[in-house]
């Protein structure tokens, strides 16, 4: 039915679903428990001492349910657990553990290889170009009418 051409934002999706579905497969073959798109994006934001589930929120551009859920998911299985905020009794902060700083770090080398495998089937001189492209200041969305 649709002839045109994807768009970037297409595009985008596309490739960030090579890269989760890359990541996904390599961290499961590897014997690691599987963790999806939501948590980890979770663990792309948490700061080193502690994130509240709302800052996290804020943060992914989600609501407050979606990360409690995607947290005690990732509590479930080890890798974060919550605690006490020090500078408000109110509050808890959600942080990583020795085993998720395990698990992190294991994702983070397999990112760096699939990112090598791109370069080896597109080129290393289309990856350093995207990532140069993808790096640029974009600026706020633009109010186009």
């Amino acid at each position: 039915m649709n002839d045109t051409p994807p768009n970037v934002p297409q595009l985008l999706a596309s490739a960030k679903r090579w890269f989760d579905d890359a990541l996904e497969q390599s961290m499961r073959d590897s014997g690691e428990q599987p963790v999806t798109v939501a948590q980890a994006a979770v663990f792309a934001n948490l700061d080193a001492r502690g994130t509240s589930v709302a800052e996290l929120a804020r943060r992914i551009g989600t609501t407050r349910q979606s990360v409690h859920q995607a947290v005690h998911g990732l509590i479930a299985i080890g890798l974060l657990e919550q605690v006490d905020d020090p500078t408000s009794a109110r509050s808890r902060l959600v942080r990583v553990t020795d085993e998720g700083h395990r698990v992190h770090s294991k994702a983070l080398s397999t990112i760096d290889a699939i990112e090598r495998e791109l370069a080896t089937r597109i080129g290393e001189d289309a990856v350093t170009a995207l990532r140069t492209a993808l790096d640029q200041p974009w600026g706020g969305p633009p109010l186009i009418r």
